[in-house]
């Protein structure tokens, strides 16, 4: 689906006329013509007219054949959020369907929130919400986050990393949920093109320096193939399978493995007419070449939860290198490209069993949601939702043989409350496989899990809490401690809160006053303090939360009064034409008698621009002049002029802590460390890790003579392969 194409509103509105009738096309023009007078005089950050979004999320949905409504809402999904038009008035314009689906995918921009993250984790939860209720609010939305992906150029780099990781974290799952891998695809690639540049581009380079002798060697695979299945009378549609960026890193990632490795880098998709004739083909390729063990996969027996049905088998070809074939039916193809949209494909007259059998195949969906209902806030509901709707699916069967799916990592306890909550609450054991095991057991695919339970059982245990991966088994635990030990557990989260408050020095009866007991409970949406206290002692929300809340204004008030104390302490009286020489080998100028030492905050070393700042019982400390620490308003009246000795003693080491970011590769840490002792600089401490997008960041702390020294040592680590930047840090 990648394009680069800016699509005309004409150009969009044509496309639509090969499935939609006369009266649906004016209707469309209609929703361009309001969208159009609404964003007026409105310009996006590249500097084009603010309609052109629009049009293009409107053309990405007529490519997925949506009905009329939703390519409707599509032209007008920004003019409640971003113009004066209201709801009522889009409503009055078109229909109450058209503004529905707006208000879905309109950001909550008129309420106010204390911080950026709460404010995005309740825009998705409204999202995910009016998704519930109707399916094309998420089509609406993954059209519109495609475009904005295709013109991330234009934002500053902050926002493009900002925006990038939220694409891989929800709308690409989301639309791998979904089945729309059209969509899917070009989000991941276009994701790590901006938060991996470096291993982005080194996998298009690799791709394309072997392309002609993969898609030569491609077609003579496929040729063999045709003149197979001519022989059996089978018609078929054979094609390369183009292999995604961002499908092979992770796989680099993942698996540890270099791109020489990658065994689908060759791959044939075969589309058929039936189902008979996937499995006919199958015999014929496994005829033809030796199947690899281990790599055949049936989705047509068991389809993926996101409606993927094919075939799957990886098989040793003619020159012995490793090549995937997909084998699957023109119906299975259109699901595997459009998934969910495909359902949604606008067909006059669609029976209505159809659409409900399609409805059925959403419950999953809807269960998720109800699931998170007792989540405290949208930061929980969003952690929640990621962990059940876009982790890594298990299949497990029970003893009678239905399947169950769980996200990848869970445990029997998740599989008794996903059966049920009683027999959850009754769990005493699990058998996989006919075999006893613990209960925090990973279950996999393919295990046969039968639940013992008990009716003497005294419900779950507080460790449970831990064990379990999913939010339904989590929220079934802390409902039970809930109900049946609401007087225990008031009692016990008053006592962990006022001993929490006792910790942090404060007064008791000063913090748990009624009102201020009333207002944090609201906050956290509870119905009253006992329900409050009663979270806290059954651990579905920590004691630490909920004094902190209690204590904020005192806190505040707290920290005013020691700056005040601060600030009214008196400084020492200077006396002119006098020097202070310490070790630290800076110069006071006018103050005799001090202590000087140098700030561990950000590090000075001689050749810095330094400020000394006098302390409270400690003398002068030397800060960096841009040092955050120093340059506060409130910080002036107690700076004073220092420099450093023009003899600074060269025997003398300052430490100095840098940080190295770059791509996480076998060896890189030991050549940091070599080029480093090559410029005779002493290591004093050293820390790394690597994140999921292969990029490593090593924290070091060195001891070096002066700034020169420190270029001298940047300069050097600057020259070792896969590193992408070196900086001093600040604490």
């Amino acid at each position: 689906m990648a394009n680069e194409q800016v699509l005309t509103a004409e150009q969009v509105i044509n496309n639509a006329r090969r499935y939609l009738r006369d009266e649906d096309i004016i209707f469309l023009e209609q929703a361009y013509n309001f969208a159009k007078n609404a964003h007026a005089e409105q310009y996006r950050k590249s500097g084009e007219p603010y309609i052109i979004h629009p049009i293009q999320v409107a053309g990405i949905l007529v490519d997925l054949d949506l009905d009329p409504s939703t390519i409707a809402a599509g032209f007008l999904h920004d003019v409640v959020e971003d113009t004066s038009v209201t709801l009522e008035e889009i409503s009055d314009a078109f229909n109450a369907e058209v503004a529905m689906l707006v208000d879905g995918v309109t950001k909550l921009g008129k309420i106010k929130f204390k911080s950026k993250e709460e404010q995005q984790a309740e825009n998705h939860r409204k999202m995910f919400v009016a998704m519930a209720q109707d399916i094309r609010v998420i089509l609406i939305k993954l059209a519109d986050r495609l475009h904005n992906m295709r013109t991330l150029k234009h934002l500053p780099q902050e926002k493009q990393r900002r925006i990038s990781n939220e694409t891989l974290e929800i709308f690409a799952p989301l639309a791998h949920r979904l089945g729309i891998s059209k969509i899917k695809w070009e989000l991941e690639d276009t994701a790590l093109r901006y938060l991996n540049p470096q291993q982005y581009y080194r996998i298009v380079n690799l791709m394309k320096k072997k392309r002609a002798e993969r898609e030569e060697y491609v077609e003579e695979v496929m040729q063999e193939v045709r003149d197979r299945l001519g022989e059996v009378n089978i018609r078929a549609e054979l094609s390369g399978r183009p292999k995604h960026i961002y499908s092979i890193y992770r796989k680099m990632v993942l698996q540890n493995k270099q791109f020489t490795e990658i065994y689908d880098l060759l791959a044939v998709r075969i589309i058929v007419k039936s189902i008979k004739d996937c499995y006919a083909v199958l015999g014929i390729i496994h005829t033809c070449w030796k199947p690899m063990p281990g790599r055949f996969k049936d989705y047509i027996a068991m389809p993926k939860p996101n409606m993927y049905q094919s075939l799957h088998t990886t098989v040793i070809g003619p020159k012995g290198d490793p090549l995937e074939v997909q084998i699957r039916t023109e119906e299975m193809h259109q699901i595997a490209e459009f998934g969910i949209a495909a359902h949604w494909a606008y067909k006059e007259g669609k029976p209505a069993n159809e659409r409900a059998s399609f409805e059925e195949k959403l419950t999953w969906f809807r269960e998720i949601l109800e699931w998170q209902n007792d989540a405290t806030n949208a930061e929980e509901f969003m952690e929640s939702l990621k962990i059940d709707l876009f982790s890594d699916m298990v299949f497990i069967f029970t003893p009678k043989g239905d399947v169950i799916e769980l996200p990848s990592g869970s445990v029997p306890i998740d599989f008794a409350y996903r059966i049920h909550s009683e027999i959850g609450n009754k769990t005493i054991g699990a058998k996989i496989n006919g075999k006893m095991v613990t209960l925090d057991y990973k279950l996999k695919t393919g295990d046969i899990i039968e639940i013992l339970t008990s009716k003497h059982s005294y419900g779950p245990s507080q460790d449970w809490l831990k064990l379990a991966q999913t939010s339904q088994a989590k929220n079934k635990i802390r409902q039970f401690f809930k109900k049946q030990r609401k007087e225990e557990n008031v009692e016990k989260g008053r006592d962990l809160v006022e001993k929490e408050i006792k910790n942090q020095d404060f007064d008791v009866k000063e913090v748990l006053t009624a009102e201020n007991i009333k207002r944090v409970a609201e906050k956290f949406n509870f119905a009253n303090d006992e329900d409050m206290f009663a979270a806290v002692g059954y651990n579905g929300i920590t004691a630490l939360q909920v004094t902190n809340r209690l204590t904020e204004k005192l806190r505040k008030k707290r920290d005013q009064e020691q700056q005040l104390t601060d600030l009214a302490e008196p400084i020492e009286k200077r006396r002119p034409d006098t020097k202070k020489k310490k070790d630290a080998g800076v110069v006071v100028q006018g103050i005799d008698s001090l202590l000087v030492r140098l700030s561990k905050c950000c590090n000075p070393v001689p050749g810095d621009n330094i400020v000394g700042f006098i302390t409270r019982g400690r003398g002068v400390s030397v800060h960096r002049d841009d040092c955050p620490n120093v340059v506060s308003p409130d910080a002036n009246e107690r700076l004073i002029e220092v420099q450093w000795e023009s003899d600074v003693k060269s025997s003398r080491e300052y430490n100095v802590e840098i940080e190295i970011s770059g791509y996480d590769r076998r060896g890189l840490l030991n050549e940091v460390l070599q080029a480093v002792n090559e410029t005779k600089t002493d290591i004093t401490a050293v820390s790394g890790r690597s994140d999921r997008n292969k990029m490593a960041t090593i924290h070091m702390a060195i001891a070096i003579k002066n700034v020169s020294h420190l270029q001298k040592v940047v300069d050097r680590i600057k020259q070792i392969s896969d590193i992408y930047s070196v900086r001093r840090l600040m604490h």
